[in-house]
């Protein structure tokens, strides 16, 4: 090369050395003077430009042709061939790092000697052949290219397509991690590099992928998700470096390691990518929407695509494949991605249909409705009845009807005329005693219930002792909401609404303050919750208590060490409450040992250990009630008989049921149990008369719970609608011909109103 052609070079350099790599501060690569085709501003996102190819002839007439061979380049010293896979097959991206060893090649491609080599006498001014040139036409920065790419260990050559390139810096290794220049490393796989100025991110663009890394940092993100690399990105000589392996499994690269030639090869795929879904379910003769999803690895645009089987809707159930490809604008076509549709059979509406054991009634005559419903996939998910009294009490024509809907959302209504003649069978008041099912309610005249003879029942009690954490029922802040020490029978009943402005979970902490190590038996549970509305969480909560009575599903067993704190009814912290919601808790337990209870609401992320001894002890409200009360399982037998008159037996009204009486032991005073929440009835009636309706009338205001009766949970009342005191009675139980004996088991749910009547009526003669 003449010394003109040197010179010329040399100068190109010196003007485009700023543009080589990426500011090392991470600010703008235009800070400088740099024309607007070095730079491109996209928002605060700058694109940093490329290095030239360069001929292999020009390469090795250079004066140095390998920095790896320039001490002032060297960032690894030799001796490192133990950190390389000598695998020489394909190695998983998720592979360990491919760690560089000592130069084998110079900058020439000639097979070097596999030593260091300084030489005091080589000038360390580098040559226009070792720096990334760039652009400086008007054309794009970025040579695409095909052919899989080669890198040399401990140098800054690449090879592709028979063309040798230079990075900035060489393959380095940092304790044990292999690193290369990201700004040459991409642009001869194909992407693109950005750098953004307001994260202080560096970016790699693949297609639809984007990587984004820091200096100094293992984490890296890919789209958005966070992923560490095995050492922290860094500058060296303003070129960014970063673990070679966290662009390989980024973007699925597959490498081979040779190393005899002290190279490592880059499998590159630069086809474009295509891929498509379609809906979850596909009926014949239904529209089929295909979504498609296509990129190109070197961010070309995607100039065409064909499909293979590909149909708007197909008229036939079967299985179908369909293939799509795309082509990019260099000309090269996706492989074909093809997915299996399974057609099934057009979907039928469901068919209402419902049969009358009559067409003709007596106004007050019971009607009996068959639902005969079908559906071809026997998915009918809805029923909606309109009409359908189970009597008539004005004649004429009456009009039912039926609507179905299948879990495709497609409905059907049936609709059937009826005929009401202006003959009577049963008036409304004696049809609802002797026809209402068990469960469902119906409205009577509630002024006469007050006249009914009550039933002189008297009461026994059994030992177990009631702590009733009820007040602040709305909790405005951190803090214990109740503190109380028990042995032996325990009843929780724990009812709050969080109000602290945070989403908050509430803990109950029992320690054993005892010598020995205490067993805590939880016997059964009924939790309901968070939910923004009291009485429903009062009445599943009494819901579940029951039904764990019945089956015994949630009894645990808790050893708690001396000295030990553990959480106790962990159901209760479960899921956190927001604002507004309220929890609804009741559990029997057992211990043997006293232990002491902290019931806390905190913020859902504390550690209720850990601030516990912090936490303020927080006052009534005022309104609500809170205490510890003993005796609170009370057991009434009555023995005479009941139900050949209307009668009554009231609960929860201080009168015929008195209050518990108890402490509220963090103000130190007596305590009052109003409306005897809390307390379990266990009522015997060992002679109710034949032919007796037994009905659960409110008389404090509306009420949403349940009861067991003879065992079975009998809801009050049912279709998610509250009695309405004092007008609407709920059916328990009917007699039949004979007396018998009934057990009905009942205690008072949260958020409802007491007190309450169990009504016992004859009923009319049947026609």
């Amino acid at each position: 090369m003449n010394l003109k052609k040197k010179l010329s070079i040399l100068t190109a350099f010196a003007v485009f050395q700023a543009f080589a790599v990426i500011p090392a501060n991470a600010q703008a690569a235009d800070s400088s003077e740099a024309t607007p085709v070095n730079t491109a501003k996209v928002k605060s996102v700058e694109v940093v430009k490329k290095e030239q190819p360069i001929a292999e002839s020009e390469v090795k007439s250079g004066a140095t042709t390998d920095p790896a061979n320039n001490p002032s380049n060297n960032s690894q010293p030799a001796n490192n061939e133990s950190a390389i896979e000598p695998n020489q097959g394909t190695t998983d991206p998720s592979g360990t790092e491919a760690t560089p060893v000592n130069p084998a090649t110079g900058a020439n491609g000639e097979q070097g000697t596999g030593e260091e080599t300084n030489t005091p006498n080589t000038p360390n001014t580098p040559t226009p052949a070792e720096v990334e040139q760039p652009t400086t036409g008007g054309t794009a920065a970025t040579v695409r290219s095909a052919g899989d790419l080669t890198l040399y260990m401990n140098s800054n050559k690449m090879v592709q397509d028979g063309k040798t390139y230079l990075a900035g810096q060489p393959m380095a290794v940092k304790n044990g991690v292999s690193y290369v220049a990201i700004r040459a490393l991409v642009d001869r796989v194909g992407y693109d590099v950005k750098y953004d100025n307001q994260t202080k991110e560096t970016i790699i663009l693949s297609g639809t992928d984007e990587l984004r890394f820091k200096t100094n940092s293992k984490v890296y993100t890919v789209n958005g998700e966070s992923r560490t690399m095995k050492g922290p990105a860094y500058q060296e000589k303003n070129t960014f470096m970063i673990p070679l392996t966290s662009i390989t499994q980024a973007l699925n690269i597959t490498y081979t390691v040779n190393q005899p030639a002290k190279t490592v090869v880059l499998k590159l795929n630069t086809k474009p990518v295509a891929s498509f879904t379609v809906q979850k379910e596909i009926f014949a003769g239904d529209q089929v929407i295909y979504t498609t999803k296509n990129s190109s690895p070197n961010g070309l645009p995607i100039v065409d695509e064909q499909w293979t089987g590909r149909q708007d809707s197909f008229d036939q159930p079967g299985v179908y494949t369909v293939t799509y490809t795309v082509q990019d604008s260099s000309g090269q076509w996706s492989n074909p991605y093809t997915l299996t549709i399974k057609v099934e059979r057009p979907n039928l509406p469901p068919v209402a249909m419902f049969t009358t054991d009559k067409e003709e009634y007596k106004m007050g005559e019971k009607i009996s409705y068959t639902d005969q419903s079908t559906d071809d996939e026997d998915a009918i998910v809805k029923r909606d009845w309109s009409n359908n009294a189970l009597a008539f009490f004005l004649p004429g024509p009456k009009t039912v009807s039926l609507t179905v809907t299948d879990q495709h959302g497609l409905s059907n209504t049936y609709t059937k005329e009826i005929m009401i003649t202006s003959e009577t069978l049963y008036n409304q008041s004696d049809f609802n005693k002797l026809f209402v099912p068990v469960g469902d309610k119906f409205t009577f005249n509630g002024g006469e219930v007050p006249g009914m003879e009550k039933v002189p029942f008297t009461y026994t009690d059994e030992p177990s002792l009631l702590i009733r954490s009820n007040s602040p029922e709305t909790v405005n802040q951190e803090g214990i909401v109740y503190k109380e020490s028990s042995f032996g029978q325990t009843r929780f009943m724990i009812h709050h609404v969080n109000n602290t402005g945070k989403r908050v979970k509430m803990y109950v902490i029992a320690t054993n303050n005892n010598p020995y190590t205490a067993v805590f038996d939880q016997q059964n549970m009924g939790f309901a919750g968070p939910t923004p509305f009291a009485t429903v969480a009062g009445k599943l909560s009494i819901d579940k208590w029951f039904k764990s009575m019945q089956t015994g599903a949630d009894s645990k067993r808790v050893y708690i060490q001396p000295g030990e704190s553990k959480l106790i009814l962990t159901e209760l912290n479960n899921i956190s409450m927001k604002e507004g919601q309220v929890i609804s808790l009741y559990s029997d337990a057992f211990s043997d040992y006293t232990l002491d209870y902290n019931i806390v609401m905190i913020e859902e992320n504390k550690d209720p250990m850990a601030v516990l001894s912090s936490l303020p002890v927080l006052d009534r409200d005022g309104v609500h009630n809170r205490g510890t009360y003993p005796n609170a399982t009370r057991i009434i037998t009555y023995d005479q008989e009941v139900g050949t008159k209307p009668s009554r037996l009231p609960l929860g009204d201080n009168a015929s049921d008195p209050n518990l009486d108890g402490t509220d032991p963090m103000a130190f005073t007596s305590a009052s149990n109003a409306g005897n929440f809390g307390v379990l009835y266990k009522i015997t009636l060992n002679n109710v008369a034949p032919r007796t309706l037994i009905s659960f009338n409110p008389r404090g205001g509306k009420y949403y719970g349940s009861a067991l009766v003879n065992g079975q949970l009998v809801q009050l009342s049912n279709n998610s609608q509250s009695l309405s005191a004092p007008n609407e009675q709920n059916v328990l139980y009917r007699t039949g011909s004979y007396g018998e004996s009934v057990t009905i088991v009942f205690s008072a749910a949260p958020g409802s109103n007491l007190p309450v009547n169990i009504l016992f009526t004859p009923l009319p003669a049947e026609k």
